[in-house]
């Protein structure tokens, strides 16, 4: 097998990826600051997995591939019902983050900010979610997501 077949008969990543959150952070050193960055992802086949995974490296696309990475990790399977809602309401706190999830039928997705992204790349299309905490913290707003999908029966 030549190079060239390898390379055309090589799967296709499965995930779909999704970047919430990029920062940059600082630590004072001797000669000055030093920077590195923080990632913040989401991961999911929009077919009831879905993850979230965090990444830190120097360089952006260093962080970006390890918080990739974490969030294949980390995927959680989300049960679903036939029409991609979900089976009841459900409410899960983060941290400081508090989130709610309803099955909605006709409405669509309607949520916010990280959480509807979370929700996309599990695949559930039918579902109102709101952010009760006054957190903006991205990162904390999924993994309060994910952890109210978990406890979905």
């Amino acid at each position: 097998m030549s190079y060239k077949n390898f390379k055309n008969n090589r799967r296709k990543d499965e995930y779909e990826k999704k970047i919430i959150d990029i920062a940059r952070t600082a630590r004072v050193v001797a000669g000055g600051r030093r920077f590195s960055f923080r990632v913040s992802a989401v991961a999911g086949n929009k077919k009831g997995e879905v993850g979230v995974g965090l990444g830190k490296a120097p360089d952006t696309s260093l962080a970006i591939e390890k918080a990739f990475k974490n969030a294949k990790k980390n995927m959680i399977k989300v049960n679903l019902t036939d029409k991609f809602s979900i089976p009841h309401a459900v409410e899960a706190k983060f941290a400081s983050a508090k989130v709610i999830m309803m099955p909605s039928f006709g409405h669509g997705l309607v949520a916010g900010s990280s959480v509807r992204i979370v929700l996309e790349m599990a695949g559930i299309k039918r579902v109102n979610a709101k952010i009760l905490s006054r957190s903006k913290n991205k990162l904390n707003n999924a993994r309060a997501a994910i952890l109210a999908l978990t406890k979905l029966k």
